[in-house]
C-alpha cells in the first residue's frame, strides 16, 4: 500500500528571507530538491511541498529549522543546509537550534566558535565533564581544533595554568632525518596544525606571548617522558601514530587538576609494519573505565568541503569490500 500524498505550504516573511533560505541562484533549494523525492516549489511568498507524508514532514521540519536559524542571524552555508537535511530525515533538524547557541569561545577577531554538528557538541560536553577524553574519527571533524579551543577557554577562565600540545613525530612518507634545520625546525611541520588552531583563537602575537611566558608548550611526544603534568590541559594529536608503549607513557603523565584530550584517525596509521597503534590498543583496554570519555566521530561530522565527506564514505566502502 502506497503512502498517502501530502501537500503543505510554508509562508515566507519577505524576499530577503527567501534569498537567504534558497541561497545564491537558488543553490540551497536545488541541493535539497536533488536529494528529495517530494516536489518543492517556491511561489510568491511561500514554499509549497508535495510528496509522501514522511517526506513532507521531514522537509517541513527542515525548512522551518532553516528559517529559524536565519531569523536568529545565522548566514547559512552549503554545509549547514546539507547537514540540516541529513538530520531532518530522522526528524532531528530542530536540534540545530540549540547547537548554534552553544558558543565555546571566540576567535582573536571576535568571531564566535560554536560546535557545527551534534557529534561536535557531544565532544565538547564530554571534554568539560571528563579528565581524559579520546576523540576518534576521520579528517575534518574538528577533533584537534575543538580540543585546542577548549584548552584556551580553560586557560582564560583560570581552570588550568598551562597548555601542552604534543604529536608523535612519525613520517608519512618522508624521513625526518633528511629535513633541514635543528630539532625544533625538523618537528615544526608535524606540529603545524596545532599552531594553526592556536593562531585562530589567540592570534599569532597572542600565541607568541603565551609561549614566551610558558603558558603554552608545543613539543614532540618524546618530550613528555618523565614528567608529571599538574594543572595542565594536555592534547595529544595524531595519536594513531603512537605505539602502545608511548600511549601508556603519555596517559600516565596525568597530574592533579589536569585534563587530557587524545585525538586520532585509526584509518591513517603511518607506523612501520608490525607496530600496533597505541590509539587502537587504548580504545580496547580503557573502554570500560567510566571516567574516560570515548567520542567517535563519523563522516556526518565532517565540516570541510562536502566532497571530503564523500571521499571518506568512498574509502570506507572500498575498505569494507576488500577481502579480509
Amino acid at each position: 500500500m502506497s503512502e498517502t500524498t501530502s501537500i503543505i505550504s510554508i509562508p515566507l516573511r519577505s524576499t530577503a528571507e527567501g534569498l537567504a533560505l534558497f541561497g545564491p541562484q537558488d543553490k540551497f533549494l536545488r541541493l535539497i530538491q536533488a536529494d528529495s523525492e517530494a516536489s518543492i516549489h517556491s511561489r510568491e511568498a511561500e514554499i509549497v511541498i508535495e510528496g509522501s507524508e514522511s517526506e513532507v514532514r521531514s522537509l517541513h521540519q527542515l525548512f522551518d529549522t532553516l528559517l529559524q536559524l536565519i531569523h536568529s542571524g545565522l548566514s547559512l552555508s552549503e554545509r549547514d543546509v546539507r547537514y540540516a537535511h541529513e538530520l531532518a530525515r530522522e526528524l532531528k533538524a530542530d536540534q540545530l537550534l540549540s547547537l548554534f547557541k552553544g558558543e565555546i569561545a571566540t576567535t582573536f577577531r571576535g568571531k564566535p566558535i560554536v560546535p557545527k554538528t551534534l557529534g561536535q557538541r557531544h565532544y565538547i560536553t564530554t571534554i568539560r565533564k571528563k579528565d581524559i577524553v579520546f576523540g576518534i574519527g576521520p579528517a575534518g571533524t574538528g577533533k584537534t581544533y575543538l580540543a585546542v579551543v577548549s584548552a584556551v577557554a580553560a586557560l582564560k577562565d583560570g581552570r588550568i595554568k598551562r597548555i601542552l600540545l604534543a604529536r608523535p613525530a612519525v613520517e608519512a612518507g618522508e624521513n625526518l632525518g633528511f629535513l633541514p634545520g635543528d630539532l625544533q625546525e625538523k618537528v615544526d611541520p608535524y606540529l603545524r596544525p596545532l599552531y594553526d588552531a592556536l593562531n585562530d583563537v589567540l592570534g599569532p602575537d597572542g600565541v607568541a606571548k603565551a609561549m614566551e611566558r610558558g603558558l603554552i608548550e608545543i613539543a614532540p611526544l618524546a618530550y613528555m617522558r618523565g614528567r608529571t603534568l599538574d594543572d595542565s590541559f594536555v592534547i595529544l594529536d595524531e595519536a594513531q601514530n603512537t605505539t602502545a608503549e608511548q600511549m601508556k607513557m603519555f596517559l600516565t603523565r596525568l597530574g592533579f587538576g589536569s585534563h587530557m584530550v587524545i585525538t586520532g584517525d585509526v584509518t591513517q596509521i603511518d607506523l612501520p609494519k608490525g607496530k600496533k597503534s597505541g590509539l587502537i590498543e587504548a580504545q580496547r583496554i580503557l573502554r570500560d573505565i567510566p571516567e574516560i570519555g570515548m567520542v567517535a566521530f563519523s563522516e556526518q561530522d565532517v565540516v570541510r568541503h562536502a566532497l571530503v565527506q564523500k571521499i571518506i564514505q568512498a574509502y570506507d566502502r572500498d575498505q569494507q569490500d576488500q577481502p579480509t
